[in-house]
């Protein structure tokens, strides 16, 4: 017995644990991509629109909020729109969603930005309840008409920017820190622009 005790096997003991955790138990994974998030890594690549890209037709694109109040994207324009699909069982999303909810702090006053977190298992009580639990208060929606395929693929997270024009300014897919200087100057700039 004291053959299996020794400081080896409890050192690999431990870290095979540790590393079970993080595999089966999102929290866990979403707690040790936000620490990489911290460190620099998982950065948003934004980059200038090339000119001539012509806006999108926004209208027709729906979300609705618990309250069954209903957004069309089209009705948006005019505005930086930032929507972010996810889901409370990703653990890149739960990383991503202290910046991103930074970032919604710094705007939610903003009439020329507006946030749509989109819980892509259209389970809003679920998601508004994961919401509440972390003080996040980022609106929340599920989809309310058809996607195109060029805004979401079905990967999440999914994080897409429109400028005022209603061009797509910013289509990723995975974690990010939002709340980055660099993004930061980004929506700013989109906030400029002159429509």
């Amino acid at each position: 017995m004291r053959e299996m005790m020794t400081k080896k096997n409890i050192i690999n003991a431990v870290f095979i644990a540790l590393f079970l955790i993080i595999l089966f138990v999102p929290s866990a994974k979403a707690f040790l991509m936000q620490g990489l998030m911290e460190i620099g890594l998982f950065k948003p690549r934004t980059e200038p629109i090339a000119a001539g890209t012509p806006p999108a037709d926004l209208s027709g694109i729906k979300f609705e909020d618990k309250s069954g109040k209903t957004v069309d994207l089209g009705s948006l324009k005019g505005k930086v729109i930032f929507i972010n699909f996810w889901a409370t069982w990703c653990p890149p999303c739960l990383a991503e969603m202290p910046s991103i909810n930074k970032l919604y702090e710094q705007y939610k006053s903003d009439k020329d930005v507006v946030f749509i977190m989109v819980d892509a298992d259209s389970n809003l009580a679920k998601a508004q309840k994961y919401m509440d639990s972390r003080s996040y208060g980022m609106p929340v929606y599920s989809v309310a008409s058809n996607i195109p395929e060029n805004l979401f693929k079905g990967a999440l997270p999914t994080t897409i920017v429109f400028d005022k024009q209603g061009r797509i300014s910013y289509n990723e897919s995975g974690a990010a820190n939002y709340a980055s200087s660099k993004f930061i100057e980004f929506i700013e700039q989109l906030k400029n622009l002159k429509i």
